[in-house]
């Protein structure tokens, strides 16, 4: 056993392959370097949230660090910032899951950062109300077809010693089910198939949410008479709107409704005082919940 700490780390980095001529790969920077952005700078994944449309964008985020730790941190933001987590009940239990199963999530973006041309655009994540997309620059291998990642396929990745890392480190299978994994967590959620294209020069997965009915045939039917005629048009589309995104804010309200903040505020007041609306946490980190048995 060795007793150097630094010629334990300089063994692993031998054995994982990130050494030569006694100098680090540039696989190893990417994968545990402090700032990789420093020697490759597009080694980053960027998250956008869109509205109505791709020109639509509401906000948007940079996900920056070890390429061995990415595809969590990015998990982290989406789950804080972009995603919501609709509540319900098991029993007396809460019960929250995220719109799209995390596996998926993190499957695509673990097969994006392995799979991607460092020499090229960023990894992109972009959310919509109805799909999660993540894209990576980088074309498939000549005798892979789209249709083949829809069934068990060889492995080819493009950064064969990023994936071998990412295999010895519990993150990745090196059997071509990454693919699958996807396609199995969306379907045991309940959720359409995802879809996998060419697009840009990349790879595009897109999840896809169940279809939303109308606020007048679920949440109507939940509020029964309290909502109807006792509410406002405003406040209506107010519950519709916090229905799709628990976490919009005040702002992204009077934007949505095309009314000012001041009467967005009023509108929840109202709510509030019908005990039909809730606010949990704080301003920036915290959600809306429309009360039904109250």
């Amino acid at each position: 056993m060795l007793s150097n700490p630094a010629d334990e780390f300089d063994l692993l980095f031998k054995n994982l392959r990130l050494v030569k001529d006694g100098k680090l790969k540039r696989s190893a920077v990417l994968l545990f370097g402090k700032d990789p952005r420093e020697f490759v700078p597009n080694a980053f994944v960027k998250i956008g949230r869109f509205g109505q449309s791709d020109t639509d964008l509401l906000f948007q985020e940079v996900v920056e660090g070890a390429g061995f730790s990415l595809a969590d941190a990015t998990l982290e933001i989406l789950e804080k910032k972009f995603l919501v987590a609709p509540v319900s009940y098991e029993g007396i239990h809460r019960v929250e899951q995220l719109e799209y199963p995390k596996i998926a999530i993190r499957e695509a973006l673990l097969n994006a950062i392995v799979h991607r041309d460092y020499a090229g655009a960023p990894v992109q994540v972009s959310v919509y109300d109805d799909r999660l997309m993540v894209w990576n620059e980088g074309e498939l291998p000549e005798d892979l077809t789209i249709d083949d990642l829809f069934k068990k396929h060889p492995s080819r990745p493009h950064n064969p010693i990023l994936a071998d890392v990412f295999f010895k480190g519990g993150l990745i299978e090196a059997w071509g089910r990454g693919t699958l994994a996807i396609f199995e967590a969306c379907e045991n959620q309940g959720l359409p198939k995802p879809s996998i294209e060419l697009m840009g020069g990349g790879v595009c997965v897109t999840l896809f949410k169940r279809k939303e009915e109308k606020l007048g045939d679920r949440l109507g039917d939940r509020l029964g008479d309290r909502l109807g005629d006792r509410l406002g048009d405003s406040q209506k589309r107010i519950l519709e709107a916090i229905e799709k995104d628990p976490k919009i804010s005040i702002v992204q309200l009077s934007k949505a409704l095309g009314i000012s903040t001041t009467a967005v505020e009023k509108n929840i007041k109202v709510l509030k005082e019908k005990t039909i609306l809730q606010r949990h946490g704080s301003a920036k980190g915290g959600f809306w919940e429309i009360c039904i048995s109250r």
